[in-house]
């Protein structure tokens, strides 16, 4: 108990202090939400990858998923890998960076505004932002609950409180360079501590080998009921379309997360990008694919403790138990830094990207229109504030609808945002009703889909969204008014340079 206390209070004390280190960077609006577009390669790619990967996936979908699909399930961190990491750096980051700067544009909305000349355009997606990202926010909190009642008997409401404060402080002070180098720090940790608890999950089970037997000998059943033994231990797993629905969602939604392309808009060159594609790949690889290899061995530590007082599989305890059965505790003092960081990256890169769009895309737009550098800044840090403060009540105690649509905020928001932007840095044609109609079609399908239900499954329901709006850009683009040649040449001369 004396060695995790004493690692916990060391992680938050180098926090703070690389807010305060970095408060000189974050003396004005650029300065503050982008580190003045001049971050390195590996702060850049570790900042993608620890925002993309945090308690949520660790806790909850390694164990929902592993639990599902077996050892299967690894492939949806190949997927995270291969998809979220790799060919999005390659596709999206050269352009997103060159296109950004010479629109002079430091948000997502403000991106839309540019590029199709529409304020309206800017407005709606920043609600779409707000809207989504704050229960998102609040999911990431629900991944430290067990963990912490498991390692040192405190109460869920204390560490969620204790967090949010630690990455409000740092956030506010230094801005996106301290959550870049904070970032940086919390990614290690995570790469040592995945392959610290797989080796010590695979050795209580007798190795690799032996584990790999057992989970060949449980019972599973496909969709229709069938039989279908040893498909826990099978390359595709027992439900192959459902195995890909998820790959989907997990890796192409990163294109049209604003959090996540946000990184694009900082990295100081194209030199940088390179480095960053390797490095980002990799972490994924090792963190999204080790959690996910994790969890599909979940059915070998079946008991009672994993079940609901209904009888009923509570996924988010699956993992927890893993850990205390397999590991010793020093190696739980690990863990805990582990999904520490994980979670409060993740929430310090949400609250940045809600608070800097609604400050620049909404209230300066819309209400205090000659708003300076500085106030810009001072709104931008209590809006840090407002956005911890609902996500942590929404997260001590989630009403059903916000449950629900914790789940659906990945599908709303890249089913809304990627294929408008994806096309928005290639192609002149992209036309402003095809992004009104991406826009509309993402936020309404994943929506009515949870009271209609017409999609089984939520993260079906997500990875349709996506590929429909794929699908629906260019055609609705092929037959509605076109920009004039003018404005379009002008947005696109910055490849030229």
């Amino acid at each position: 108990m004396v060695t995790k206390i004493a690692l916990v209070l060391i992680f938050f004390a180098i926090l703070i202090g690389v807010g305060i280190y970095s408060r000189k960077n974050a003396g004005n609006a650029s300065a503050f939400v982008l580190g003045g577009r001049n971050v390195g390669p590996w702060l850049t790619a570790f900042a993608y990858g620890t925002s993309y990967f945090s308690a949520v996936v660790f806790v909850g979908y390694a164990g929902q998923f592993g639990w599902k699909y077996g050892m299967s399930s690894t492939w949806i961190g190949i997927g995270n890998a291969v998809i979220g990491s790799l060919i999005a750096w390659l596709v999206l980051a050269r352009r997103t960076r060159i296109m950004t700067h010479h629109m002079d544009v430091v948000t997502m909305p403000s991106y839309f505004e540019k590029r199709y000349d529409s304020k309206a355009l800017k407005i709606a997606a920043s609600a779409i932002v707000f809207i989504f990202l704050i229960p998102y926010t609040a999911s990431v909190y629900n991944g430290l609950s067990n963990l912490f009642e498991m390692a040192f008997g405190i109460p869920y409401t204390y560490c969620v409180i204790a967090m949010a404060v630690l990455t409000a402080v740092y956030v506010i002070v230094g801005g996106y360079v301290a959550t870049a180098i904070n970032d940086f720090i919390q990614g290690c940790i995570m790469l040592v501590g995945i392959v610290l608890i797989i080796l010590a999950v695979l050795k209580s089970q007798g190795g690799l080998t032996a584990a790999v037997a057992k989970m060949a000998e449980i019972p599973a059943t496909t969709l229709s009921g069938e039989a279908a033994n040893g498909a826990f231990a099978s390359i595709f797993g027992p439900d192959p379309i459902g195995l890909l629905g998820v790959v989907i969602l997990t890796s192409l939604g990163t294109w049209g997360l604003p959090q996540m392309v946000h990184k694009f808009y900082a990295i100081k060159d194209e030199k940088a990008i390179k480095t960053g594609t390797v490095v980002s790949t990799f972490f994924a690889l090792i963190v999204s694919g080790g959690c996910y290899f994790l969890g599909g061995f979940g059915r070998l530590f079946d008991s009672p403790a994993i079940y609901n007082a209904e009888g009923a599989v509570a996924y988010d305890a699956i993992v927890p138990h893993i850990l205390e059965t397999a590991l010793p505790d020093v190696l739980i003092a690990v863990v805990i830094m582990l999904v520490l960081s994980a979670s409060m990256s993740t929430l310090s890169s949400l609250v940045l990207t809600s608070s800097s769009t609604l400050t620049l895309d909404f209230i300066k737009e819309t209400f205090i229109k000659d708003m300076d550098d500085k106030k810009q800044v001072l709104l931008m840090r209590l809006l840090i504030v407002f956005f911890i403060v609902i996500s942590v009540v929404i997260a001590l105690d989630p009403p059903t609808f916000i449950a629900q649509l914790m789940g659906i905020s990945w599908g709303a928001l890249a089913g809304a945002f990627l294929a408008p932007f994806m096309y928005g840095l290639y192609w002149k044609g992209v036309t402003k009703l095809s992004v009104w109609v991406c826009f509309i079609y993402g936020v309404v399908l994943t929506v009515s889909n949870i009271y209609l239900k017409f999609i089984a499954s939520p993260i079906n329901a997500g990875a349709i969204a996506m590929i429909g709006g794929l699908i629906l850009v260019p055609v609705v683009s092929l037959v509605t008014p076109k920009f004039e040649k003018a404005f379009t040449d002008k947005i696109f001369e910055c490849y030229k340079k």
